[in-house]
C-alpha cells in the first residue's frame, strides 16, 4: 500500500498550519483512498535527544568504529525514524515559522535522521551523497508575515531555504512550498491569505 508521511510540527491543534494540513488531507483521502497516511506529531511522538550514546554512535560511524551495545540501541531509534521517511512515497510537512525559521522539534527530527550511512554518505572523490530516493513533498509554512505578496515587514524567511537544502542533502528535491500568511494582524488579510492557501492545497492534494 502506498504511503504518505505527514509531519505535524505545530504544538497547537488549531494552528494555521494544522488547518491547512486538514484541508490537504481531506482532499487527498478522497483522491487516494487506497493510500496509508502515516501521521507523526513531532510534539507527541517521542524524539531522542541528540546527545550521549546517539551522538557517540554518529562519531563512531564517521570514524569507522563498531558500535557498543548502548550506541547500537540509540542508533536504532534514529534508524526507525529514518525508515518511516524512507518507506513513504510522498511527504507532507505542516509547520509554523518560528523566529524566522522552523520549530525546534522539526530541527530535532532532522538532526536525528540526518546521519552518515543512514540518509547520506561521504565519498572522497564525490563528496556528500544522499541515500534516500526522491519523493514529492509538500511543505505548508504558516507565518505571521506575508511572504506571498512581499509585505513581510522586513522579516526574512530562513525556513524555506533551510528545509529545501536539508531535504536535498538526503535526496529529497521534489518540494513544493505552500505559504500561509499573514496569520496575525487585521482579520481580512488573514482570511484572504487563508482562503487562497486552502484553495491551492485542495488543488494540489487532488493530483498529489
Amino acid at each position: 500500500m502506498p504511503k504518505l508521511l505527514h509531519l505535524a510540527c505545530s504544538p497547537r491543534a488549531g494552528s494555521e498550519s494544522a488547518a491547512g494540513a486538514r484541508v490537504f488531507l481531506e482532499t487527498f483521502r478522497k483522491a487516494r483512498p487506497d493510500w496509508e497516511i502515516d501521521a507523526m506529531n513531532l510534539w507527541h511522538d517521542p524524539l531522542p535527544e541528540f546527545e550521549g550514546d546517539l551522538l557517540d554512535a554518529k562519531y563512531a560511524r564517521i570514524g569507522g568504529r563498531s558500535f557498543n551495545n548502548a550506541q547500537h540501541d540509540a542508533f536504532a531509534v534514529a534508524e526507525r525514524l529514518a525508515l518511516r521517511l524512507a518507506l513513504a512515497d510522498r511527504m507532507l510537512i505542516s509547520t509554523p515559522m518560528w523566529n524566522f525559521s522552523i520549530p525546534y522539534k522539526l530541527k530535532q527530527w532532522l538532526d536525528v535522521i540526518i546521519q552518515p550511512g543512514l540518509t547520506f554518505r561521504f565519498d572522497p572523490a564525490q563528496g556528500y551523497l544522499p541515500l534516500l530516493k526522491d519523493r514529492p513533498t509538500i511543505v505548508i509554512l504558516a507565518s505571521g508575515s506575508d511572504f506571498v505578496t512581499g509585505m513581510n515587514r522586513g522579516r526574512i524567511d530562513m525556513a524555506t531555504p533551510y528545509l529545501r537544502e536539508a531535504l536535498r542533502f538526503i535526496g529529497i528535491g521534489d518540494i513544493s512550498f505552500v505559504p500561509i500568511g499573514p496569520t496575525t494582524g487585521p482579520a481580512e488579510p488573514i482570511r484572504v491569505a487563508r482562503d487562497a492557501a486552502h484553495r491551492r492545497l485542495a488543488e494540489i492534494a487532488a493530483r498529489f
